[in-house]
């Protein structure tokens, strides 16, 4: 890495480590910063904001929806946070089925389909999501458009619970940027953290064959 890119990318790092600190007052859009910056896999920068902002998110009263409240229950559980799964009670109808309106909210189910890997023995309702969204990711793959297609694929194929960081960043880097709709400055500091890591890792092993 030059002079240059070294520089873009250690203010890139400061700019998003920024980025977590000012939403801390802002628990569910904090939610989706956090989560875009652990998929692409930058997150072990900003460990310690993380976990001030995820103790802020722990305590918060929020009413969100399916995407929002699994997104949020599966970061709280990866970070060892004690969440219960009573949570996604209110997504339940009055027989004590998920409700039927979330079929429509694909990225909603796909969201809870990844939260429900993260049940621990006895959590029947983590146990009903896992069933209920599998069925219907499964339905909803074939009629997707790229590149949520994509990320419903690898999800059923390895959901993030199973997965290494730097394993779903080399496939969630293609996702981010296809949806358009993304903070193009954690894109650009994600590409060259990448590059960092690989560039590294290559060196390291010419010094072990030394």
């Amino acid at each position: 890495m030059d002079a240059g890119t070294q520089l873009e990318y250690e203010e890139l790092k400061e700019e998003m480590r920024r980025m977590v600190v000012i939403n801390m007052d802002k628990p569910p859009q904090n939610v989706h910063v956090i989560d875009a910056v652990q998929r692409l896999g930058v997150a072990y920068h900003f460990e310690k904001e993380i976990e001030e902002a995820l103790q802020i998110i722990n305590h918060a009263q929020v009413d969100d929806d399916i995407y929002t409240t699994a997104v949020r229950f599966r970061l709280l559980r990866e970070y060892g946070f004690n969440v219960h799964c009573d949570t996604f009670n209110k997504f339940k109808d009055e027989n004590g089925k998920f409700k039927e309106s979330l079929i429509g909210d694909v990225k909603g189910i796909l969201e809870l389909y990844e939260a429900a890997n993260f049940q621990v023995h006895g959590e029947n309702i983590l146990e009903e999501a896992l069933s209920f969204t599998k069925f219907h990711l499964k339905l909803a793959e074939p009629k997707a458009d790229y590149p949520l297609s994509t990320q419903i694929a690898d999800a059923l194929n390895r959901p993030l619970l199973k997965s290494l960081p730097r394993v779903v960043a080399t496939t969630y880097i293609p996702i981010y940027e296809g949806y358009g709709t993304i903070d193009q400055n954690l894109l650009k500091f994600a590409k060259l953290d990448f590059k960092t890591v690989q560039h590294l890792h290559k060196e390291e092993i010419k010094e072990i064959r030394r």
